[in-house]
């Protein structure tokens, strides 16, 4: 199994000024954990919890 893990502050940064320079509202917050790959994180956590 991969080793997943929250983005660094770096690519949280790059993330938030491409946002910005786009000019547009911002995502919902479901949406910007999924451009984030918060949403495997969270998944790979239930299967863990599970196993348990």
């Amino acid at each position: 199994m991969t080793q997943t893990s929250k983005p660094d502050r770096q690519q949280v940064r790059s993330w938030m000024q491409q946002r910005q320079a786009d000019r547009t509202p911002p995502p919902a917050p479901e949406q910007i954990r999924m451009e984030l790959g918060w949403k495997m994180v969270e998944a790979e956590r239930e299967t863990s919890r599970r196993k348990k």
